[in-house]
């Protein structure tokens, strides 16, 4: 098998300065392909970059900004010229009960997480090859209820939703859309934006407990079905792909029923 799969290929990934979206990146590079990838916060930009080397463009951009995907779709433009894959990943959440959501959360919740995503499909699409790829990153707290994350999972709901409706518009190019949707993963921030050492620890816990497979799941976990979807699954669109360890599906081990 080629350590090079992705020769000649050219990606664009949203939210890649870390987590999921960064393992992503890595492994982009690593096949050979050439990566454009996104970021909003200062630190995490300068680190990707560190980190990546010149030959990956890290550009900042906000996806909650109309004007900024806009500006997006000029670089890309003329870093690439056509991409092959969008791996659309940026996302944003909180712990906030629903008592507690003000109409100020609700919508940042659902501008990077529902509008942002959408916006930057429609305004990328033109840029995608002819079959193509795009992969989402939805949540399995669309499928479950979570305390706390009533929002969150509304928006990523959205997100499942969005995967049909580009895969049906999609079809006459050939462009296939998809989505991963993960559990317990074990990146920097658990997911979740602005909690304490403390939380993230809980947070760790919980999902060392409840998923089956009795721990988190690894970025490079997530990333491999990302590339899967992208890549390989040629025969696959409008699919939403859990990666949580059993979570979702609620499986018990047989040491559990005794």
């Amino acid at each position: 098998m080629s350590t090079t799969p992705y020769t000649g290929k050219k990606a664009v990934v949203t939210g890649g300065t870390h987590g999921m979206g960064l393992a992503t990146v890595k492994m982009l590079i690593a096949g050979g392909a050439e990566v454009l990838l996104t970021g909003n916060n200062p630190g995490n930009i300068a680190a990707a970059r560190l980190a990546l080397g010149p030959n990956v463009q890290v550009v900042q951009s906000d996806t909650a900004s109309l004007e900024d995907i806009h500006s997006l779709v000029g670089i890309v433009t003329a870093a690439f010229g056509q991409i092959d894959f969008l791996f659309v990943n940026a996302g944003y959440s909180v712990l906030e009960p629903y008592s507690q959501v003000t109409e100020a959360s609700y919508n940042k919740t659902f501008d990077i997480n529902t509008k942002g995503a959408f916006f930057t499909v429609q305004q990328l699409a033109p840029l995608i090859k002819d079959h193509g790829a795009i992969v989402f990153t939805t949540s399995i707290a669309n499928q479950t209820g979570y305390p706390g994350m009533t929002v969150y999972a509304g928006a990523k709901a959205a997100l499942a939703a969005f995967v049909k409706g580009f895969a049906a518009e999609l079809l006459p190019r050939g462009i296939r859309v998809n989505a991963v949707s993960p559990g317990f993963i074990q990146t920097p921030t658990m997911g979740v934006t602005g909690v304490s050492k403390e939380t993230l620890l809980e947070f760790e816990k919980t999902g060392e407990q409840i998923t089956p497979l009795k721990r988190n799941g690894k970025p490079e976990e997530v990333a491999k079905a990302v590339l899967f979807l992208a890549f390989d699954a040629t025969f696959t669109t409008g699919e939403e792909m859990t990666v949580d360890g059993g979570l979702s599906q609620q499986l018990t081990s047989p040491e559990a029923l005794h």
